[in-house]
């Protein structure tokens, strides 16, 4: 039996809106802009430890299939290979991120508030998927999206951390 304001509310399509759009366009933007300062800063390649090359790795994935992931057709085979691989990177990055800390070394920061965050709701991620709650899946994507991908994807850019660096230096 569904309630009344259940009723009365159709579900959501199972299409990109103007905010997943717009996290897309972000994701593809921010996307850019690693690219830049990566080539950039080649000449220091050398001196990047391989565990953030990993981290670097990881999130390369997460942030090249998050315009996909939000702009094709959901629901699919595809779909759900693909999110798996998505979800897999974003939790990764963030395990990884727990022995990275190279602007702050023997502490963390704020940034590994969002990791822990992301170990906990990466895999819902995938279980409100796997057992169709698609209005909390949309809402647990949309907010790693939005904190764990976009907003700690920025904060890599201010002058005094390695991305920021090789882009403004």
């Amino acid at each position: 039996m569904t309630s009344a304001t259940a009723a009365a509310r159709p579900p959501r399509p199972l299409v990109a809106d103007g905010y997943e759009k717009a996290l897309a366009a972000g994701a593809m933007l921010l996307s850019g802009v690693v690219l830049v300062a990566l080539v950039r800063g080649r000449s220091h390649w050398g001196e990047v430890p391989a565990l953030v090359w990993a981290h670097l790795a990881t999130i390369a994935v997460a942030l090249a299939l998050t315009p996909v992931m939000l702009l094709r057709r959901r629901g699919d085979a595809p779909h759900r290979a693909l999110g798996k691989l998505w979800v897999g990177a974003m939790f990764l990055t963030a395990v990884i991120t727990f022995w990275v800390r190279q602007s702050n070394p023997g502490h963390f920061s704020f940034i590994h508030i969002i990791s822990l965050y992301v170990v906990v709701a990466a895999p819902m991620v995938w279980w409100t998927a796997a057992t169709r709650r698609i209005e909390s899946h949309r809402r647990y994507v949309r907010g790693m999206v939005t904190g764990a991908l976009l907003i700690a994807g920025f904060f890599t850019l201010p002058f005094g951390r390695m991305l920021g660096t090789w882009l403004f230096g």
